[in-house]
């Protein structure tokens, strides 16, 4: 299945489609100036990045708290905040990106498909505890770090969502010797091999 045929199995409404697409323009547009995603997945948008995020919105719990660590380019976050302006209109997603630059990019791109999300151009570290329902990140940091960050900013009843490349196993024996959690692990439907860590109930060890 190619990522157009992923979206439309996911039942993306055409105004949902229309925001992506202005979207991934703006992308194309801005990545000639900043690094948001690699030139090699560049052609490979819809797939690589814009799919991929749809697939962790769609895992995602209730919450009408959602933050995003180390935004880049908005995925999954602003993809998430996208598919909320008609799925889930009450959720309220917060962006962290402490490049300016990116975060300039996200400002200018919330505002062009038309979304309303908080953009926070600080280190997460740095940011007041948020308390978020939902938390995601995306080719941030190893998973170690993340808890860290979730230690910080997640809801103690909330859920952690981690996009993980192929060396996830490692990253969650790693892991364990810092925290406890749970953890379920989902195949990505984007990527073989790679998969999305939904973690909850963090605390050290």
């Amino acid at each position: 299945m190619n990522a157009r045929d992923m979206i439309e199995e996911l039942n993306v409404s055409r105004e949902t489609s229309q925001r992506l697409e202005v979207f991934e323009n703006l992308i194309g547009k801005w990545n000639q100036r900043i690094n948001l995603v690699s030139r090699g997945s560049l052609a490979d948008l819809r797939h690589r990045h814009i799919a991929d995020s749809i697939q962790v919105f769609r895992i995602a719990p209730a919450g009408k708290r959602w933050l995003d660590l180390g935004s880049g380019g908005g995925f999954p976050g602003l993809i998430a905040a996208i598919l909320a302006i008609e799925e889930r209109p009450d959720l309220k997603v917060t962006l962290i990106e402490s490049d300016q630059r990116k975060a300039a990019f996200l400002r200018t791109a919330a505002r062009e498909v038309g979304v309303t999300c908080t953009i926070l151009p600080k280190r997460i570290e740095h940011v007041d505890p948020v308390g978020a329902n939902i938390l995601t990140a995306r080719a941030l940091a190893p998973l170690s770090g993340l808890l860290g960050f979730a230690d910080q900013h997640l809801d103690p009843a909330g859920t952690a969502l981690f996009s993980k490349g192929v060396s996830w196993k490692e990253e969650l024996e790693t892991a364990r010797q810092q925290w406890h959690f749970d953890v379920d692990v989902i195949e990505s439907q984007t990527m073989p091999g790679a998969a999305i860590l939904r973690i909850e109930g963090v605390t050290r060890a």
